[in-house]
């Protein structure tokens, strides 16, 4: 049998929303990820999905559960990252991490000020848990995907790059799967040593 052409990959994907996940509204926060997931990667994806309420300590407990038990290489987060009191999403992230990566959260403020005055009121963090890469993300499905894919102009040329273009050099040096991006949603940028040869 013959290897697959692309490393398989577990993503975590987490909405978290009292409302969402007490059945007040339903979820966007979930198909949004998976779709632009999707969409954005070559890789076979398996995807671990959590529908979760604004409890600090039942976040960094899923967390902890993705990324240990259930082994996921990439996990992104949607959702309780503004300055509400509810909001407690980048504190229970930092609680579980090994590593933090602020670059992530800055240039997700840069894109989305783009866009709105009041992304400086987000409050997104990344981090390294073993060899996971945590990533929190707006709680908009179009913020997620502004985020993710940065923007672009009418030509399709990049402005801002997306902070997606960076995860998986990032995912690599931590040790975990090569993913592959599909350039027209969003180019990942390797340093040519890094960059591996196309399977035949």
């Amino acid at each position: 049998m013959s290897e697959p052409l692309h490393d398989p990959v577990k993503i975590g994907i987490v909405s978290i929303s009292d409302r969402a996940s007490s059945g007040v509204y339903e979820d966007k926060g979930l198909p949004a990820l998976q779709d632009w997931l999707t969409r954005a990667l070559h890789n076979p994806i398996r995807f671990e999905p959590r529908l979760i309420p604004d409890e600090q300590a039942g976040i960094s407990a899923t967390l902890v559960e993705l990324v240990d038990v259930a082994g996921c290489h990439l996990v992104l987060t949607t959702g309780g990252t503004g300055p509400a009191l509810r909001d407690v999403t980048p504190e229970a992230t930092l609680a579980v991490a090994h590593k933090e990566m602020p670059g992530f959260g800055e240039q997700m403020r840069q894109i989305s000020l783009k866009f709105v005055p009041t992304a400086i009121l987000s409050r997104q963090v990344a981090v390294i848990r073993g060899q996971c890469l945590i990533i929190n993300l707006p709680g908009q499905p179009k913020a997620i995907a502004e985020t993710l894919e940065g923007l672009k102009d009418a030509a399709g040329q990049q402005i801002v790059p997306g902070i997606f273009a960076a995860v998986p050099y990032c995912v690599d040096l931590i040790g975990g799967p090569y993913l592959e991006t599909r350039d027209e949603v969003c180019k990942a940028f390797r340093p040519k040593n890094a960059v591996r040869a196309a399977k035949p």
